[in-house]
């Protein structure tokens, strides 16, 4: 066998004749094995050749296909970080073009993106409404403690100054400093200020016969001065008949020390002035309950005034044809709250320029030379005590979640910059009206002879909105967002802060994102459900405490 295979092979190395070539190579030659003549044999050598150096790039080509393999999957790794950086980028890019103050801006309008509705955005969740109720009303059978009317320890008269909701603070607080001193209140005045210049006397507004039979078992009210009192206009010339000097929040302790004496000796006394004259923390909790008394049940509007309300509300759910939801915004950005707040707010040079001359003029000792208020300006927006503008409110709301159709209920003045500073806002949510766009001249008529009237009328719209939303402090808001809280606390009632407000949207690097979440996580505490008080807070704004007891 090994001599055969050798024999094979010398053979296969043999070189035949060129006749036996020729015969082999004849296309009608019958063998069927290839002849091996001396081109052959060159041939195989060089396909032997080739194919071991074929086989030898393929071994190189494999190696090298291993190398680009893992030179590949480190290229693929760097361009996947590459891509993950590039989109961070642009995120960051949008996220800064989206920044609150740089919402897209055509003209003057405002367009901020659209935020998703939350759930709970007309309303607290029900689980934090029915914690705490209500329980300063009148006491049903009580058997009064009022001594008799010829034992009283005389009468007491107030004036009650400013607008109607520091009129209605001061009225609860003369009938609480009355039952202190076992006195006679009798029915205060309503005195015409300077700004409202209003002639409106207790009974073209509140309900006089309610508000003393309410009242009739925990102190005694008289319409008038008593008729033996012969010189009435004595009562608000001499010195001798007015108490002076009583110092802001006093105890109550104070007036049984030193105002007492002085009613048991001239029977009549006026006590003046009267605004903010009376605590929180150092009177018994059954005055600060008697305080809600007056202010939730005892002061009630005239039945016209409260039927015109009605019917502004009703106005207001309807708009669209179908019931719905709608927002009460105090907007306080009038001229004299601008002056006085001593903010700088965006405007022309002229503008402010104008601005300046008014604040010399109306408050020259604060003024000075004016070189002092731009730091000063910048630390109170800083702390939150800038009122909110119109635009700012606008940005404010759409982050909230509050749509373009949105049926928006303002009550405020004449707003400092007219048409072109409330622009933002009216283009942003366009469903925005007042009282004078939901009524005619005629039904209105019959209210503009009493400022106060008019104001009572944006009190009351207020206080039955489904939200309400107040953009500076002030006792329109505070009184707007006790009751509502006393009332039941389930709608909502929004109190900016102002301070986060104000960082924001100066903060150039603030994403909108990042901007909706400050402030949506940032007032899911300040909706207006019952708070813990503490030391010297405002019965007005939180009566929680004295006037509300767990359900």
């Amino acid at each position: 066998m090994a001599e055969l295979r050798h024999s094979s092979s010398i053979g296969g190395r043999a070189t035949p004749s060129p006749r036996k070539r020729d015969d082999v190579t004849s296309p009608l030659s019958s063998d069927n094995h290839p002849p091996q003549d001396d081109d052959g044999g060159r041939d195989r050598h060089a396909r032997d050749r080739f194919r071991s150096l074929f086989s030898n790039h393929f071994q190189l080509l494999d190696d090298s296909a291993r190398v680009y393999s893992h030179n590949f999957k480190i290229l693929l790794f760097l361009i996947t970080i590459l891509a993950f950086a590039g989109m961070f980028t642009v995120y960051s890019v949008i996220s800064h073009l989206n920044a609150p103050y740089l919402c897209t801006k055509d003209g003057i309008t405002l367009h901020c993106p659209r935020v998703k509705e939350p759930p709970s955005l007309w309303e607290n969740p029900l689980p934090a409404t029915t914690s705490w109720k209500p329980c300063a009303e009148k006491r049903i059978g009580a058997i009064s403690d009022l001594p008799e009317a010829n034992e009283t320890n005389g009468y007491i008269f107030i004036h009650a100054e400013g607008g109607l909701n520091q009129q209605r603070i001061a009225i609860c607080n003369a009938v609480a400093v009355a039952k202190i001193m076992n006195s006679t209140l009798i029915l205060p005045v309503l005195k015409q200020d300077q700004i409202w210049k209003d002639q409106t006397k207790f009974e073209d507004i509140f309900d006089v016969d309610h508000f003393i039979d309410y009242l009739k078992d925990d102190v005694r009210i008289v319409r008038d001065i008593p008729s033996w009192f012969t010189d009435k206009s004595e009562l608000f010339t001499s010195i001798r008949r007015t108490v002076k000097n009583i110092p802001k929040y006093a105890p109550a302790q104070f007036y049984i020390d030193n105002v007492l004496p002085r009613i048991k000796e001239k029977k009549i006394m006026a006590l003046k002035p009267f605004v903010d004259r009376l605590g929180y923390d150092n009177v018994p909790q059954e005055i600060n309950r008697l305080r809600c008394r007056v202010n939730y049940h005892a002061l009630k509007f005239l039945p016209e005034i409260d039927d015109m309300a009605n019917q502004i509300v009703a106005r207001m759910r309807n708009r669209t044809g179908s019931p719905n939801p709608f927002m009460a915004l105090h907007l306080r950005f009038e001229k004299g709250m601008v002056g006085l707040s001593f903010c700088d707010f965006v405007g022309t040079r002229a503008e402010k320029a104008l601005m300046a001359l008014y604040r010399l003029k109306e408050w020259p000792r604060r003024f000075k030379d004016g070189s002092h208020l731009w730091p000063l300006a910048l630390q109170k927006r800083k702390e939150g005590r800038c009122p909110l503008e119109p635009g700012e409110v606008a940005v404010m709301l759409r982050a909230m979640g509050y749509p373009k159709e949105t049926q928006i209920y303002v009550a405020s003045g004449q707003v400092y910059g007219g048409q072109n500073r409330m622009a933002p806002l009216r283009n942003m949510f366009p469903n925005l009206v007042t009282k004078e766009e939901l009524t005619t001249k005629d039904e209105l008529d019959g209210f503009r002879k009493h400022v106060t009237s008019l104001a009572a009328l944006d009190f009351l719209v207020c206080l039955k909105s489904d939200v309400f939303v107040m953009t500076h402090g002030g006792n329109f808001a505070k009184l707007i967002i006790g009751a509502r809280r006393y009332m039941g606390h389930h709608q909502k009632s929004i109190k900016p802060d102002k301070g986060l407000l104000s960082k924001s949207l100066g903060d150039p690097y603030m994403g909108w994102a990042t901007f909706v979440e400050d402030v949506v996580i940032t007032h899911q505490t300040r909706t207006g459900l019952p708070e813990a008080t503490f030391p010297n807070y405002d019965i007005w704004e939180n009566p929680l405490t004295p006037c509300m007891c767990k359900a």
